[in-house]
């Protein structure tokens, strides 16, 4: 072993523990990982920044914002719609939404499909008072297995086919992975389907800020419009179409107020309806209902092109010159250029318009502006800003522009028209300009930590290949393996894929084994392709941790789940891929 080699294994072996250690924030550690490297030479200046710049790093920034279109469309709301009411006992919901949220991360990067489908689970399970935790972690192995069948369903399958773009002139392409990843995904959902009964059924979930502020209701002013056809919805019809979350307090027509109006009232063009419900039901209720956001179309001024529209929730102070104050008499679009969308007050139920309704201290409004006006505002009147989270009500949906758009690139993809990372660029770019998500969101969207992760450890892994190290393991291993089945060699590759990745992220598992992997095949005279394949699904199914993977780390806290809860279901399940994963990666791609 040489200095270089001494040097480079150093690096990654007190990367690894730091990791382990858990003591510091893994992009952290990766960083001081690429100075160190530059500190002791085996790192070349030239090629420090390579990782920021390469495809993988690309491609998984733009999968998160195409994942955050679709969560913002509502597409899987609509399409699901009609199957939830359906799902009544744990036995339905599990296949059901482990599958759906599994098809998503076919097509998404899979945190980005569990990320969508979390929200409705819960909606279910709250519905129907079945257990978040038997629901949430098979949901979560669901996307990761999921994300098995494309190139950017995980971010493993992207670096594995860049590695063997390094290896062999060529990387794996759009679809490569389907056959494996189908026939491991199936297996993982009829295993899931039954064996989330192993898990967990009085745990409690953590509630997080977000869902405590989302838990204030609101109330606000909704009309129909001038289109809106005769006879074609009742207030019952209305109350149905918010999946009842949403409740409509009063109806004023011809400046008359109906005050809890009948469920077999007829709703007419330009009625009045005040509704109340949380933020989240009464965008899904406004969107699905057709209805009109009172004070929505009055424009916002804007100074420049930079500048978007705000919505913020604050707290009405009690010096505020808006206490004992009407919206009418505050007149806070004349005198401030912002919008009031709805209160929310605590215990007290509004039947009369908003624009009538005299404000209290305590009272939360929601206000709509300029962002860059907005806290001038909020400053003059007194008004303190909650803590900051997405608010939607308000703002359009475009609920087809990210599935046309994505299936316009993957189409791209799959007739070899253009590379991934471009196709991918290239989609969250036009959803964005397009209003599928503002750009605010897009920058939101991007996981800052993982895309830092990756860009630093590439370099960092690259080192072990160029001072010869991958070549000194893969020869160590080879002598382990001479004379044994092919077969033996790939489930020993996939076993120490699957044995790291718990304790790393699942990206920095691969750009360390991955190459070692290669290696190893040309020693042994096999084809790389086989040994690729076999890092890539030990790497993406971890399912003995909550911290290896960002689906496993996304329901720890709803599901209410302990770390001894993930072997529990997840060591039987990575048993199973264990078996059955080498057979089928030789069947379909021979040594």
């Amino acid at each position: 072993m040489t200095l270089q080699q001494g040097l480079a294994f150093g690096l990654i072996a007190l990367t690894i523990a730091a990791f382990i250690w858990g003591r510091f924030r893994y992009d952290l550690v990766a960083l001081v990982a690429l100075v160190a490297g530059l500190a002791v030479g085996i790192i070349p200046a030239e090629a420090a920044f390579d990782g920021f710049k390469n495809d993988v790093t690309v491609i998984i920034a733009c999968a998160l914002i195409v994942s955050a279109a679709f969560a913002r469309s509502g597409i899987v709301e609509l399409a699901m719609r009609r199957v939830l009411p359906l799902l009544k006992t744990e036995q339905s919901q599990v296949p059901v939404l482990t599958g759906a949220v599994t098809l998503l991360s076919m097509v998404t990067k899979n945190v980005g499909a569990l990320a969508i489908m979390m929200p409705v689970a819960l909606q279910v399970a709250r519905r129907t008072g079945s257990a978040p935790s038997r629901l949430l972690m098979p949901m979560a192995f669901g996307a990761m297995a999921g994300g098995m069948v494309t190139l950017v369903g995980t971010a493993p399958n992207i670096i594995v086919a860049e590695v063997r773009q390094e290896v062999m002139g060529q990387p794996f392409g759009m679809y490569d992975f389907a056959p494996v990843g189908l026939a491991l995904t199936a297996l993982a959902l009829v295993f899931l389907a039954f064996g989330y009964r192993i898990l967990p059924k009085n745990r409690q979930g953590a509630t997080s800020l977000n869902a405590a502020l989302a838990a204030n209701a609101y109330s606000t002013e909704v009309s129909a419009p001038d289109d809106w056809p005769p006879g074609s919805m009742t207030v019952s019809a209305l109350v149905d179409c918010g999946d009842r979350e949403v409740r409509i307090t009063a109806l004023i027509r011809d400046g008359q107020r109906r005050t809890g109006p009948r469920g077999n009232v007829v709703v007419k063009p330009g009625d009045v309806l005040l509704v109340e419900g949380e933020q989240q039901a009464l965008e899904a209720f406004i969107a699905r209902s057709r209805l009109k956001l009172i004070r929505e179309n009055r424009p916002i001024a804007i100074d420049n092109g930079a500048e978007d529209i705000a919505i913020v929730e604050a707290v009405v102070g009690r010096n505020s010159p808006l206490r004992g104050q009407s919206i009418k008499q505050a007149d806070l679009y004349g005198q401030h250029g912002i919008n009031l969308l709805g209160v929310s007050r605590s215990g007290y139920e509004l039947t009369q318009q908003l624009r009538t309704a005299k404000l209290s201290p305590g009272d939360i409004v929601l206000l709509q502006g300029a962002e860059q006006g907005l806290p001038t505002a909020l400053k003059a009147l007194d008004l303190l800003p909650l803590a900051e989270r997405e608010v939607r009500l308000g703002s359009g949906r475009k609920q087809f522009l990210p599935v046309v758009v994505l299936t316009i690139a993957m189409t791209l993809v799959g007739f070899g028209a253009v590379p991934v990372a471009v196709a991918f660029f290239g989609a969250a770019v036009v959803i964005v300009a397009l209003g599928g998500l503002k750009i605010r969101e897009a920058y939101s969207a991007l996981d800052g930590p993982l895309l830092v992760l990756i860009a630093a450890l590439i370099p960092v892994s690259d080192a072990i290949q160029q001072t010869g190290g991958s070549d000194l393991i893969a020869g160590l291993l080879s002598n382990l393996f001479v004379g044994l089945p092919g077969i033996l060699a790939i489930g020993g590759v996939m076993l120490a894929s699957m044995a790291v990745t718990p304790f790393l992220n699942n990206a920095a598992t691969v750009l360390i084994v991955a190459p070692i992997g290669a290696t190893l095949a040309r020693q042994l005279g096999f084809n790389p392709d086989p040994f690729l394949m076999a890092v890539a699904v030990g790497a993406a199914c971890d399912f003995l941790t909550p911290i290896g993977h960002q689906c496993n780390t996304l329901v720890m806290g709803p599901g209410g789940y302990k770390f001894s809860d993930y072997p529990r279901l997840g060591a039987p399940l990575s048993l199973l891929v264990l078996l059955a994963g080498p057979p089928l990666i030789v069947q379909i791609w021979p040594l």
